[in-house]
C-alpha cells in the first residue's frame, strides 16, 4: 500500500492564504496521496488569540513529512510580537536555506541556473546585540560544526542534482576569524568530494558576477547575512520575488515557502503571484520523493516546474510581472498544462 504523506500547512499572513490555497488546489488535482494538516501561526493568529503560534504546534510537526508555508508578518511596532519565522527555524534546527534561481524566458535578462545555499542558524542572526551610550554592538557567531554541516549539505546537493561546482562566498580578506573559519571549513569538507570543483568568491565580487556573468555560477554557499542579501539580488535577476521558492531544511523536517513577503497592499485582491509558492511546493515534492524513494513525486515535481515555465512563456502574468492576469488565471493555466504533461 502506498504511503500516505502528511504535510503541515501554515497559510500565513497577507497574501499567504491566497497563494497557499492556490498551490494546494494544484496539488490536490494531481492525486499525490498527501493529506494536509493546518497549523495555526502568524500575526493574524496572534491578533485573534494573543498567541503567535498554536500551543501544540511543534507536537504536530513531529508527525509530519514536510511543511508548506505562506509568508508571515512581523510588525515592526509591536514589541511583544517576536518573529514566528525565527522561532520555527530555531526550534526545528532548519540549518540549510536553499533558494534556486532559474531564469525565465521573456522575463529574466540573462540565462542562468543558480542555487544559493545559506547557513540558516548562525552569523549576526543569532540576535545577540547590545548598546552602551552611543555605541551599538552585535555578536557574530560562526562555528566549525555549523560551517561543516552546511558545506556537506552543499556538496551533497550538488551531486544529487547534477551540478559540478560549489563556490563559497566570504569576506575572509577582512573578517579573518569568522569568515576565515567558514572558508577553511569549506575547503576541508571539499576534500571529501573530489569530483565537485570547489572555489571561492569575495562577497562583493559575487554580487558583481551575479549581475554581469550569472551563467558562470552554479551552487553558491554563503553565511547567513551574505546569503540573505544575495538572495534578493538573485531574485531581481530572475525578474520578481514572486517567481522564487525556497526550502529550509533540517535533519528531520523541512519547511517550504516563497521568498517574498506578505504584500499587505494587495492582500485579498486576487492578483498575487502564486508561482513562488508553487515552486516551493515543487521543492517539497522533490524532498519527500528523495527521502522516501518515491519516483512519482519526483517526476511530478519536475513537471510542475516545467508547467510553470511554459505558462510564464505564454505571458500569463500577474501585475508584478507587468501582466493583467489574476492569481486564479495562473493556477488554472498551470493545471491545464500539467494535464497535458502528465
Amino acid at each position: 500500500m502506498a504511503r500516505k504523506y502528511r504535510v503541515g500547512v501554515v497559510k500565513g499572513d497577507g497574501i499567504g492564504p491566497e497563494i497557499v490555497e492556490a498551490t494546494i488546489d494544484i496539488l490536490n488535482s494531481l492525486d499525490l496521496n498527501i493529506s494536509f494538516i493546518e497549523l495555526e501561526a502568524g500575526y493574524g493568529y496572534y491578533q485573534k488569540t494573543g498567541r503567535s503560534i498554536e500551543e501544540n504546534f511543534f507536537d504536530k510537526v513531529k508527525e509530519l513529512d514536510a511543511i508548506l508555508k505562506g509568508p508571515l508578518y512581523t510588525p515592526p511596532n509591536v514589541r511583544e510580537f517576536k518573529s514566528v519565522n525565527i522561532l520555527i527555524r530555531r526550534e526545528l534546527d532548519l540549518y540549510a536555506n536553499v533558494r534556486p534561481f532559474r531564469s525565465f524566458e521573456g522575463i529574466s535578462p540573462r540565462n542562468f541556473d543558480i542555487v544559493l545555499i545559506r547557513e540558516n542558524t548562525e552569523d549576526v542572526y543569532v540576535g545577540i546585540e547590545g548598546r552602551y551610550r552611543d555605541k551599538a554592538v552585535s555578536l557574530r557567531i560562526i562555528t566549525g560544526e555549523g560551517s561543516r554541516r552546511i558545506a556537506k549539505f552543499a556538496f551533497r546537493y550538488a551531486i544529487q542534482r547534477g551540478f559540478n561546482r560549489v563556490t563559497v562566498i566570504h569576506k575572509a580578506n577582512i573578517l579573518k576569524e569568522t569568515d576565515g573559519l567558514f572558508r577553511e571549513t569549506f575547503y576541508m569538507v571539499a576534500k571529501e568530494y573530489p569530483n565537485v570543483l570547489a572555489d571561492e568568491m569575495i562577497v562583493d565580487t559575487a554580487a558583481y558576477t551575479i549581475v554581469r556573468n550569472p551563467e558562470r555560477l552554479q551552487i553558491l554557499l554563503a553565511p547567513n547575512l551574505y546569503g540573505d542579501i544575495l538572495a534578493d539580488l538573485l531574485a531581481g535577476m530572475v525578474g520578481s520575488l514572486g517567481l522564487c521558492g525556497s526550502a529550509q531544511i533540517g535533519e528531520n523536517i523541512a519547511v517550504f515557502e516563497p521568498v517574498h513577503g506578505v504584500a499587505l497592499d494587495i492582500a485579498g485582491k486576487g492578483i498575487a503571484n502564486p508561482i513562488g509558492e508553487i515552486l516551493s511546493a515543487k521543492m517539497m515534492l522533490e524532498y519527500i520523493g528523495q527521502r522516501y524513494n518515491d519516483g512519482k513525486l519526483i517526476k511530478v515535481s519536475e513537471k510542475i516546474e516545467e508547467a510553470v515555465h511554459i505558462v510564464t512563456s505564454r505571458r500569463i502574468w500577474t501585475p508584478d510581472l507587468g501582466g493583467s492576469n489574476r492569481t486564479n488565471d495562473v493556477v488554472e493555466a498551470i493545471k491545464r498544462t500539467l494535464t497535458e504533461l502528465l
